[in-house]
């Protein structure tokens, strides 16, 4: 199962940033580690701090975009600052932990890591179906990368040794993956320009807004190809 789960970093400033949470995935068992438009690509600083943890860089892969980097993951979960101005499901570090273990026995799962300094854009939030906030001490709240990476990994091996444990039923429903989803989303704003329910000009919020309804209810595969299809009948009675 801890090899359905991918650490995600985003355009990461700090070479040596990334050779510290290549260490913390490889001590807790996780090996797939994807870059998204870094700043500086991995180098000799990236090897030194990851401190026998080289197999995971030797693997890696280096992408343009966030969408790139989780299109074939059936769930993708954000580490993020609590947000009053972007409302979005929200779970702590242990059910994090708990959801990544259910759902990676089926399909990838991805752990999403935003910039040291300023986090995941928006755009990037909405791009995952849940957000995590570790509950630091809000009086000195500053985790750096790897720890975060290591926090969110420990949780994840702990679920999955307690499941090893036990006799329980597999995770039976099919989600469909980010590349699939973007695909809708690209899908319902059309429709919605056709109907002149967005303005082309002046979209507003209603696509972060419809987002975040189906990111909340995540439709399963078979459900998500019935409201593709009725899109297409709503485009098919406009064009007649």
């Amino acid at each position: 199962m801890l090899d359905n789960v991918r650490i995600v970093l985003v355009n990461t400033s700090h070479t040596g940033n990334i050779g510290s949470a290549a260490r913390a995935m490889k001590t807790m068992g996780i090996k797939d580690l994807v870059l998204v438009d870094p700043v500086q690509p991995p180098d000799s600083h990236t090897s030194a701090l990851a401190a026998g943890a080289t197999d995971i860089l030797g693997n890696l892969k280096i992408v343009d975009t966030l969408q790139e980097a989780i299109a074939d993951c059936g769930l993708s979960i954000a580490a993020s600052a609590r947000s009053r101005t972007l409302s979005w499901p929200m779970v702590g570090p242990r059910e994090c932990g708990k959801k990544v273990v259910e759902e990676g026995e089926k399909h990838k799962v991805a752990l999403v890591f935003g910039r040291e300094n300023s986090g995941l854009t928006n755009e990037e939030l909405q791009q995952c179906q849940f957000h995590v906030h570790i509950p630091a001490n809000p009086e000195y709240s500053s985790l750096n990368l790897a720890m975060a990476v290591q926090t969110l990994s420990y949780e994840v091996r702990m679920n999955f040794l307690e499941k090893e444990g036990e006799q329980y039923e597999p995770f039976e429903a099919d989600y469909p993956n980010s590349g699939q989803l973007e695909g809708f989303y690209q899908h319902l704003e059309e429709t919605l320009v056709h109907t002149g329910f967005i303005i082309k000009q002046h979209p507003g919020q209603v696509m972060s807004k419809l987002r975040r309804i189906f990111n909340r209810a995540r439709p399963e595969s078979h459900e998500l190809n019935i409201l593709r299809g009725v899109l297409t009948s709503i485009t098919k009675l406009i064009k007649n």
